[in-house]
């Protein structure tokens, strides 16, 4: 078992910096996932640690060891591919073994451990099959299982869900949890997929454009993201935003966007005050807007009308696409007792005290 560290990491592709002073520590047992859009350095970040990519300036370590020079078959660690990468020749035994004969494990000693990776997948019936006879989530879980038998200090996972279909991507991320529990070792892992993240991560590392924008648990990801980016990113739908001015009227703090104005409650004006006539930009999740009917109790909460663009029913809730005055899209996710028709006028209530500011120019939190 290790921890991982990457100690003021850069990589660069010529001109290009694709990883632009990364500075992480990995706790031993930790489950870190690496999440971002295409292109935002994340999958080159898994690479450069194991030994896929020289490491332009900076030191990774694995334990207190600096690998910069090590060659990847030395540094204990085992990747899981985006393509299962399984040699198609090959039984499923053969494959999972593979690794081991190179290293001229003792058969006795490849045979348990292969076995017991079977058991551990529940793939111990398919030992004697090809590749070719397995479904994509099969061939997935032999891709793990080649990574278990080799027992390394870390495991890195570089987008392994994203070839299976919706309903097995669900059940694998389970599987994949349990299986982080089960071993007790560092998993790191990439995706693009907000959802994996968060439903999987011990810390979950934010990057955008080679830069690491935000470390932290799911939810407080959620709850306090430091910049729009974030913000945005995480969560599902995403993050409506507003330029918006905090204005004053008859000693009450508002919210004015053009298309609608609304009073920000006492509990929350207290931290907002300070920017009193500066412009901001306001976020506020879908479901943090509620019908007003259907709010629900105890929230800190602030009213405004809109028109209903397009109503989707998801069964257990609806998403509105509502439009302000001023022509400004934004998604509410409601009850699904809710009943309203396309060009409808709805009252609806925010939870204010989930909402956030954002400096318009630097685009960085400006509360808590």
């Amino acid at each position: 078992m290790a921890s991982v560290t990457y100690d003021h990491v850069y990589k660069r592709f010529g001109d290009v910096v694709a990883v632009n002073d990364l500075t992480i520590h990995v706790e031993d047992k930790e489950f870190l996932v690496f999440v971002g859009p295409s292109g935002c350095g994340k999958t080159t970040s898994l690479r450069l640690l194991a030994g896929l990519e020289e490491i332009s300036d900076g030191q990774i370590l694995i334990g207190d060891r600096v690998v910069n020079d090590v060659p990847p078959k030395d540094r204990d660690i085992a990747m899981v591919f985006q393509s299962y990468a399984l040699y198609p020749h090959m039984s499923v035994y053969d494959n999972m073994a593979f690794g081991l004969k190179l290293r001229k494990t003792p058969k006795a000693e490849i045979d348990q451990r292969v076995r017991e990776a079977g058991q551990i997948l529940g793939i111990e019936h398919l030992l004697d099959r090809k590749p070719k006879q397995l479904s994509g989530g099969q061939r997935q879980r032999v891709a793990v299982g080649r990574a278990i038998v080799r027992e390394p200090a870390v495991f890195l996972f570089d987008e392994p869900l994203s070839n299976l279909d919706a309903k097995l991507r669900v059940q694998t991320r389970a599987e994949i949890s349990k299986l982080h529990k089960r071993l007790a070792t560092t998993f790191i892992y990439v995706t693009h997929d907000q959802v994996e993240a968060m439903t999987m991560a011990s810390r979950i590392a934010v990057m955008k454009d080679g830069l690491l924008q935000q470390i932290d648990s799911p939810q407080n990801l959620y709850d306090h993201p430091n910049n729009v980016f974030v913000a945005g990113f995480i969560g599902s739908p995403s993050t409506n935003f507003f330029d918006a001015t905090l204005v004053e009227s008859d000693g009450k703090l508002e919210i004015n966007t053009g298309g609608f104005r609304m009073e920000v409650p006492p509990e929350k004006a207290k931290e907002w005050r300070a920017y009193k006539g500066k412009e901001v930009i306001f976020g506020i999740r879908p479901e943090d807007i509620h019908a007003k009917e259907y709010a629900p109790p105890g929230i800190l909460e602030a009213d405004m009308d809109a028109i209903v663009d397009v109503t989707e029913l998801m069964g257990n809730e609806i998403f509105l696409y509502c439009v302000t005055k001023d022509n400004k899209q934004f998604i509410a996710r409601v009850d699904p007792r809710v009943r309203v028709s396309t060009g409808d006028t709805i009252r609806l209530a925010v939870n204010m005290a989930n909402a956030h500011i954002f400096d318009p120019k630097t685009e960085v939190s400006l509360a808590s």
